[in-house]
């Protein structure tokens, strides 16, 4: 019996969002992303794909810490990174009227959606797995169970959606409650690149949270 082929989509703002917000989990921000899916999967699957949605920053030194991290996991084949972008964005104090400089991140949700209806349309997966809290992703997750594609829904650490725990095809997975997946999940500090033959080290600000 052929196992069912499953494809993850994590959302990457999400799930790096939920490390952030508790200051112990930061020191999985050097995760195998692949890894930790891998121990996710029943007997009767196989993982084919993570895709991994996110943009790049503006900042250089957290451009260079997410690029380490992209770099790292795509070393697997089975790691698909697709981008998005940020748009600088300007709000208005309503106390002082000064404008003040903040970032938006754009188009990964559509990219997310649109890769699910994608997938699910053209049969290239059994399973999909949804990392994310983000209610956006409804009308793409109800798409594609109707082609007949199974959809479970996990949920970032510290995030949680009711109307996406409402639609998943099974209990909601709540990854906070599987810290002990994500500490066998954390890369080496130094990852060899093979393409470009370079030996790639953990930022040290993402080192020091592991101390």
């Amino acid at each position: 019996m052929d196992k069912q082929r499953v494809i993850v989509y994590v959302d990457g703002f999400n799930f790096y969002y939920g490390l952030k917000k508790n200051h112990r989990w930061r020191r999985y921000y050097w995760l195998d992303m692949v890894k930790f899916f891998e121990m996710f999967m029943k007997p009767n699957q196989e993982l084919v794909y993570v895709k991994y949605f996110s943009a790049k920053p503006d900042n250089v030194d957290k451009a260079l810490r997410q690029n380490a991290f992209f770099q790292a996991n795509k070393e697997n084949p089975k790691f698909q990174l697709i981008l998005g972008k940020y748009l600088r964005k300007n709000i208005k104090c309503f106390n002082c009227g000064y404008l003040i400089q903040t970032y938006e991140e754009k188009e990964s949700d559509v990219r997310i959606a649109t890769q699910i209806v994608n997938d699910a349309n053209n049969h290239n997966c059994d399973v999909a797995i949804v990392v994310s809290a983000d209610s956006d992703m409804l009308p793409a997750i109800e798409l594609a169970l109707e082609s007949g594609t199974k959809v479970f829904v996990y949920f970032p650490p510290f995030h949680h959606s009711n109307s996406l725990s409402n639609i998943s095809s099974s209990r909601v997975i709540n990854l906070e409650r599987y810290e002990s997946r994500f500490r066998q999940c954390i890369m080496p500090d130094t990852i060899h690149l093979s393409l470009s033959n370079f030996d790639l080290t953990i930022p040290p600000k993402w080192k020091a949270y592991q101390i």
